[in-house]
This record gives structure tokens, sequence and C-alpha cells, in this order.
């Protein structure tokens, strides 16, 4: 089982350092939140220890992404830090905002070709999309059951209840698809089917 290790701790803290001033969508949570839970739940799972990195580092690697380094800059400051395997392990789930041929796309485009890059993607990043996924999920659930007023909880997504529901469960479709068959499917669909009855 994955534990405690210097790679894992310096990977929190290069992720505490870039995510200091971010807050979780709608809350006053610190973001640092998704990347540890997001470990705790590949550690539950028995995820080995580059696939717990690249769960820690995922939305980092995506941030840099969408301010516009390159392959060599995030080579140089991910990839040589922590691995190449955790760095392409992150970028095979990064949601993109260019695609291959330069052109920015549109929100339902870069959701579109994000699940469309799953196929290729490898089986570590499949955990981390499907982790990553079960924390928000879920996030969102215990939010709902906190407030008499959830219009204040799906107000916080621009796809709003429906758009935010069906995503949900287009993940877990396409992981499916993709024949992606670990049990952490269960879950997110579990999850997944509760957000879609509130």
């Amino acid at each position: 089982m994955t534990g405690y290790s210097d790679r894992i701790n310096h990977a929190f803290a290069y992720a505490a350092k870039h995510h200091d001033q971010q807050v979780r969508k709608g809350t006053r949570l610190p973001y640092l939140t998704n990347p540890a839970n997001v470990a705790v739940i590949l550690t539950r799972y028995n995820c080995n220890e580059e696939t717990v990195v690249a769960g820690i580092l995922h939305d980092v690697v995506e941030d840099c992404v969408r301010e516009g380094w390159t392959d060599a800059m995030l080579e140089e400051r991910i990839g040589h830090k922590f691995g190449s395997g955790v760095l392409q392990t992150a970028l095979m789930i990064t949601e993109r905002r260019i695609d291959d041929d330069g052109i920015e796309m549109s929100v339902d485009d870069r959701k579109d070709d994000f699940l469309q890059r799953l196929e290729r993607a490898s089986d570590e990043a499949r955990w981390v999309c499907a982790a990553d996924k079960v924390h928000k999920a879920n996030s969102i659930l215990s939010d709902l059951r906190r407030t008499s007023f959830p219009e204040t909880v799906w107000g916080r997504f621009s796809a709003g209840r429906d758009g935010t529901v069906r995503w949900y469960a287009r993940v877990v479709e396409r992981l499916r698809e993709v024949g992606f068959k670990a049990p952490i499917v269960d879950e997110l669909a579990a999850a997944a089917d509760e957000l879609s009855r509130r």
C-alpha cells in the first residue's frame, strides 16, 4: 500500500505553493483539498506512488497548460522534478483549450475532447481522472446536504444543475466505453446517480 514518501511529500509542497491563493469554486476551502483528497482516494485503492503523485499534481499541470507553458517548460519544471511518467499521466487527462491544430475550442468542444482522449489515456491517467471526479461529485453532494438552498450550490457551475449532472454521467459512460473496469468507476457512478436525484 502506498504510504508516506519523500516524493509524495514534495508533490504536496509543490502543489501547495502553486495553489496557494486558490479556493474551491464557490467556497472558502483551499484548493489543495482537491489534490489531497484525490491522493487519499488513490491510496485507498492501492494505486502506486507514481499514480498518487500524478493525482496530486494533475491540476498544477492543467493550470500550467492553460497558462501556455510549452512542453519544454513542463518537462523542466515538473517532469524533471517528479518524473516524465507523472507529467505524461497528468497531461493525458488535462482539459485542453487548444486542439492539435492550434485552434481554441469552445467549452463544449473541450469537454468532448477530454472524453475522446480517455481512449488513448493510460490506466494510471484514468485512475486519476476517476479519483478527481469522485472527489468533486461527492463535494457537491456534501454541499447539497448542508444547505436548504440547493440553487446556491448549482449556481457555482456555468453548466447549471443539468449540465453538471450530465457531465459526471458522461465521464462514467466514457470510462466504461474505453474498458476501464476498476472498482472506482462504480463509486463514481453511485455519486453521479445520487447527483441526478437531487
